[in-house]
């Protein structure tokens, strides 16, 4: 399974405007802007209970544990965090729910007020997906200035770091020259040597992992981190969940609604997932995702002056053709980056460089400016920029803990989707059938579980949350990363679904400058009316 996540960047007049990338190569995954709240992680909690989640404990099913007791109750310590208007504290929850008494895990929480002097309607809680990309990051560089000014009026914006990401006793794995080696692999391996140099990269990546995080490393499933919402809504007072969850974001939402139908209020899941698929058929899926986006690409390139895959007229097969001929040129000879590191351009940081852009069209003429240094000038840094961006590799060689959080959920959350490099052999031509262009090398990514240290724990499964407040479910028709057929799935699963489309291209919608998607999901956020099933947006 690869990376999904949304990611908002840049603006424009009157709203911010979000440029969304999520999957990949490997584990790859574009970069959230990193926040300045440093004193995130040193927030403090207290066993106190609050009035307000006192009143959530009365209400709690019989089936909880009284052991949970002290962390519905808690009392969270606010405080400044270095980003005006945003505080910050910590949550403590059970590092094990089947054993709440063994320990707790931290968890760093930030918010910003409610900015209307009218009467607030409780707290929305967002997660930009991942798995591992930080909420707190995404909150405080986007969802808390950039969300509809309407919307923050009335809420509390309010994220949370996931059990294992970011500000949250986050897993680590490897060092800036260890993860250099990992994304410089070839995942397309020609001969027994190649795919045995990958295997070991899986290898030392897993074992990297297991050493370095081996407690947080069994506790970080999406149905615990879901578990976490529960307390942190209870926590803040409200008596149901107030969600936007895009991306992977959607399968944490979707796992809380069928944990907790009762406590579901007005949840939003944009960009979805499927949960009842095994990962080899996701990650297949995906496969096709992104070959839908890159035809896309293709077929708006070659009507540009400055395409260097091919002139007016030329057909996105042959575009792609063209590509892959690129791309198999760099395995045999990488060109110069001007790294200071001495990093060259290889057919894999090639190939995560346009997949990244594949998140969203505002950055396909980035792209095409890329491709053009690298084909026709030897100049690989705009590629490399790109991929470097999408592992959240800093200038300085350090990457964050994303890609190692993101193996780590999915790895737990769902059986490896290839144990050996037989099973991904014979899955090649099938990869490759869904996409000429990417799908050897996200065939070879689907091996990254098959050394991880810990078990599994979930399982494909089907979620309804029969009883649960209507969910809107948003999916858009050309999305890369979390293919349409997702959304139609997850809505249909889902007993009070209501499907929303977007037809167009990229990851998500919300935000993204429909402004039929936006005024039906702000009316539902606002007023409570959801979208007319099976409605439309463009």
């Amino acid at each position: 399974m690869y990376i999904r996540r949304s990611l908002r960047q840049s603006s424009r007049p009157g709203r911010a405007r979000r440029s969304r990338r999520t999957g990949g190569t490997l584990l790859a995954l574009a970069a959230l802007l990193v926040s300045a709240c440093s004193a995130c992680a040193s927030g403090s909690s207290t066993t106190a209970a609050s009035p307000a989640a006192a009143v959530v404990l009365a209400a709690l099913p019989q089936s909880t544990p009284s052991t949970l007791a002290r962390y519905y109750g808690q009392k969270l310590s606010w405080r400044t965090c270095g980003v005006p208007g945003f505080e910050c504290a910590t949550m403590k929850a059970p590092l094990d729910y089947a054993k709440p008494t063994a320990g707790d895990i931290r968890l760093a929480v930030a918010r910003k007020k409610a900015t209307g002097k009218g009467k607030p309607l409780g707290s929305l809680m967002v997660n930009p997906g991942g798995p591992g990309g930080s909420a707190v990051g995404y909150l405080q560089q986007y969802a808390g200035i950039g969300y509809p000014a309407t919307v923050r009026a009335r809420y509390d914006m309010v994220a949370m770091d996931p059990r294992g990401v970011a500000r949250s006793e986050p897993v680590e794995c490897l060092g800036g020259r260890a993860m250099d080696t990992f994304t410089q692999t070839d995942t397309t391996p020609d001969d027994k040597r190649e795919t045995t140099r990958l295997v070991d990269e899986y290898k030392k990546f897993a074992e990297g992992c297991g050493a370095h995080s081996p407690d947080v490393l069994r506790h970080v499933s999406t149905v615990e981190a879901a578990r976490d919402m529960d307390i942190l809504r209870a926590v803040l007072g409200d008596r149901k969940l107030t969600y936007v969850g895009a991306s992977y974001g959607t399968f944490l939402g979707a796992t809380y609604a069928g944990l907790f139908p009762d406590r579901v209020g007005r949840v939003v899941l944009d960009g979805a997932m499927d949960p009842s698929l095994p990962a080899r058929r996701m990650n297949l899926d995906q496969t096709a995702g992104f070959e839908t986006a890159f035809q896309s690409f293709a077929k708006d390139c070659v009507r540009q002056t400055d395409c260097p895959l091919g002139a007016k007229g030329t057909t996105p097969a042959k575009v792609g053709t063209n590509l892959k001929a690129f791309f198999h040129k760099l395995d045999a000879h990488p060109i110069p980056t001007g790294d200071a590191d001495g990093r060259k351009l290889g057919e894999a940081l090639a190939t995560t460089g346009v997949i990244a852009a594949m998140y969203d069209e505002a950055a396909w003429p980035q792209l095409r400016e890329a491709l053009t240094s690298a084909m026709k000038e030897n100049d690989g840094a705009g590629l490399l920029v790109l991929s470097d961006s999408y592992y959240e590799r800093d200038a300085d060689g350090r990457y964050s803990n994303l890609m190692f959080a993101n193996a780590a959920v999915n790895c737990l959350d769902l059986p490896a989707a290839f144990s050996t490099t037989d099973q991904v052999e014979k899955a090649l031509p099938a990869f490759e059938k869904a996409s000429p262009v990417f799908g050897d090398g996200l065939a070879w990514a689907s091996l990254n579980c098959a050394y991880w240290p810990v078990k599994p724990t979930g399982e494909p499964h089907r979620i309804e949350a029969k009883g649960a407040a209507p969910i809107v479910v948003v999916g858009t028709t050309r999305d890369p990363a979390t293919p349409y057929r997702w959304a139609q799935s997850l809505a249909r699963q889902l007993s009070s679904a209501r499907l929303l489309t977007y037809v167009g291209d990229g990851h998500t919608a919300y935000g993204r400058g429909s402004t039929c998607i936006d005024s039906a999901i702000d009316a539902y956020l606002l007023r409570g009316t959801a979208p007319a099933q099976g409605k439309r947006c463009s």
